[in-house]
């Protein structure tokens, strides 16, 4: 075949194609069991997390095994679903935020340890600027009270929307109330710069709004399906 002809040129070009397609197939094949496992560390790092328990890469599973005594679902009527602690920790929220709420799946997760003593931790999900927000919200057994708060993003803006992940912002959620004393749900809501004392609002990112308003949404969304499990809690 003559090399210098189009046709060879179209054949070599395609066969190194299919050649590189293959080889990064199996290269992601081959990375994905790990990365996988990169995924689950990283969450019981963030559930961990939401009760002010550090882990490392190293630990996380061993904590959270120690930590976490119990996993369920429950749904948005507050019944159980299933007391499975591993498929509780396999529900994934970007899918069932996608399902009507009385179909959705709804994981809580139970902590307890000496120093913090029992707490309930709740997923939530979001979306902010310019890509999903997540995170976890500890609460206390009487279903009302936050105990702490841990969030994440996946593409904020640096030193704006993406404070939301920084503990000096995660860190006013603390004591926050979701229900009045009538034990009428009232959703945490976003203020600039005056919610210090406040038990149902909190303080903007600033320069940030549209995250903020986004993660308002988000604990709007998220801990409102919870609502009556959360009252039967009280």
């Amino acid at each position: 075949m003559n090399t210098n002809s189009n046709t060879y040129t179209f054949l070599y070009a395609s066969v190194m194609v299919l050649i590189v397609a293959a080889v990064l197939s199996f290269t992601a094949l081959q990375l994905k069991p790990r990365q996988n496992k990169n995924k689950e560390i990283e969450k019981k790092q963030a559930i961990l997390k939401a009760v002010g328990v550090a882990s490392t890469f190293a630990d996380a599973e061993k904590l959270y095994d120690q930590y976490i005594v119990e996993a369920k679902i429950v749904n948005a009527s507050g019944a159980l679903i299933s007391e499975d602690k591993e498929e509780a920790f396999g529900v994934d929220l970007k899918k069932e935020n996608k399902i009507d709420l009385t179909d959705r799946k709804l994981p809580v997760f139970i902590f307890q340890n000496e120093a913090v003593g029992k707490k309930m931790i709740l997923p939530v999900r979001g979306k902010g600027m310019w890509g999903p927000i997540w995170g976890y919200i500890s609460m206390e057994l009487d279903g009302n009270t936050i105990y702490g708060a841990t969030f994440d993003h996946q593409g904020e803006t640096p030193g704006l929307g993406a404070e939301i992940s920084k503990p000096e912002f995660q860190k006013q959620f603390a004591s926050k109330q979701l229900f009045d004393q009538s034990g009428k749900f009232i959703p945490l809501a976003l203020v600039k710069g005056t919610a210090s004392g406040h038990l149902h609002e909190f303080d903007a990112v600033s320069g940030g709004t549209v995250t903020s308003k986004g993660l308002e949404e988000m604990l709007l969304k998220s801990l409102g399906s919870y609502e009556k499990f959360l009252k039967s809690s009280k």
